[in-house]
């Protein structure tokens, strides 16, 4: 592979904790497009930051502080609410800011040997499962501002096709009745952050649909023999191609395994290109599998909890399982976050301003409080 290769961009992903210890789930992005999961824990930014002091005195700013480059490595107040789960969320969004202002600053800094190899995967980043009893906390997305209320918000009305990941039967905006059928193609009108997106069907009716059973489908799906989808693999040792038919990977990236053979030589794609690689050098997906499963749910708090993870095969069974339909919100919370265009559409289609009860499958009375 041509030259060394370093990270380009770093995405936080999770809390993980497992009895009393917390590591920290990173997307890592690498100069030769490829991405890799990594967990660091507290201690070990710390013994970085400490690395990077010592490696690196003029941009620490130890000689002057006016040369100093190097971020600060601050940490949550002991005071956070949550307690110790809302700390680790807290240093979770901290060190995010760290690594990417890390990856920022002059290329002596971000394409180190000391932020390379920090960032590049380790063997207990490549295990296929995570140590038993793991609990797998994703942090809640930040709200955007709020925009100042005379200013005009312009948003694009071009839909997004997904597809429905099992049958489910609700009502559209008339009241009559809206099934959608295993693998159906929806158009995605309005997305609301309470779980219920407005969706349209080849019929051209449109309903309130439960965003967890809704996934997006492969481009160019159709139009590929073997496809672009497959189990998801990564690579326990790098791989350099001797014949043109194979790929060359780094260790830790992911990739989509095409097809198998007993032979031992399988065919994936990585990035853009596909080939074949050493079979014995794949390793089933641990902690990429688990966040990529469509069974993710949100807690009352904010926080998604995929639950513990058991690293058995009963954990791709339990993928397969109905998704939780969120709680419905009212019809005054759906058009609080819509624009005055929107809002007088969905008036004229929706004229039943009740809330609707999932579990009966009809409407309930108005709110006489809602406008």
């Amino acid at each position: 592979m041509a030259g060394p290769r370093h990270p380009v961009s770093v995405c936080t992903l999770a809390l993980v904790q497992t009895e009393r210890h917390q590591t920290f789930a990173f997307s890592v992005s690498w100069s030769d497009d490829s991405d890799t999961f990594v967990r660091r824990s507290w201690d070990e930014f710390k013994t970085l930051h400490k690395t990077l002091k010592e490696t690196f005195p003029v941009e620490a700013g130890l000689l002057r502080r006016s040369d100093r480059v190097l971020p600060k490595l601050r940490d949550a107040s002991l005071l956070v609410r949550g307690g110790r789960t809302g700390r680790g969320l807290a240093r979770l969004r901290l060190l995010e800011t760290y690594s990417q202002a890390l990856l920022g600053a002059a290329e002596r800094v971000s394409r180190s040997p000391v932020l390379t190899g920090f960032f590049a995967p380790q063997p207990l980043d490549l295990e296929p499962t995570l140590p038993p009893g793991s609990l797998v906390i994703l942090p809640a997305p930040e709200e955007p501002p709020p925009r100042p209320p005379d200013s005009l918000t312009i948003r694009g009305l071009e839909a997004q096709s997904l597809r429905c990941l099992q049958p489910f039967s609700t009502q559209d905006t008339q009241g009559r009745p809206f099934q959608a059928r295993a693998q159906e193609a929806l158009d995605v009108l309005l997305r609301h952050p309470s779980g219920w997106w407005l969706v349209a069907n080849e019929d051209q009716q449109t309903a309130w649909f439960p965003a967890p059973y809704l996934e997006e489908a492969a481009l160019g799906q159709e139009r590929q023999p073997l496809g672009s989808g497959g189990p998801q693999f990564c690579t326990a040792l790098a791989y350099e191609s001797s014949h043109e038919d194979e790929l060359s990977v780094p260790a830790g990236a992911r990739v989509r395994v095409l097809e198998t053979s007993d032979r031992g030589w399988w065919l994936c794609r990585f990035g853009r290109h596909s080939g074949l690689l050493p079979a014995v050098r794949l390793r089933p997906e641990g902690l990429g599998a688990l966040l990529s499963r469509p069974g993710l749910h949100r807690e009352a708090n904010g926080e998604i909890r995929v639950g513990e993870a058991q690293g058995s095969p009963e954990t791709s069974q339990a993928a397969t399982l109905p998704p939780t339909v969120p709680v419905r919100p009212t019809l005054s919370a759906i058009q609080s976050r819509c624009c005055t265009i929107t809002r007088r559409a969905l008036l004229r289609k929706d004229p039943l301003e009740g809330v609707w009860n999932c579990a009966e499958g009809k409407p309930n009375d108005p709110d006489p409080g809602e406008d």
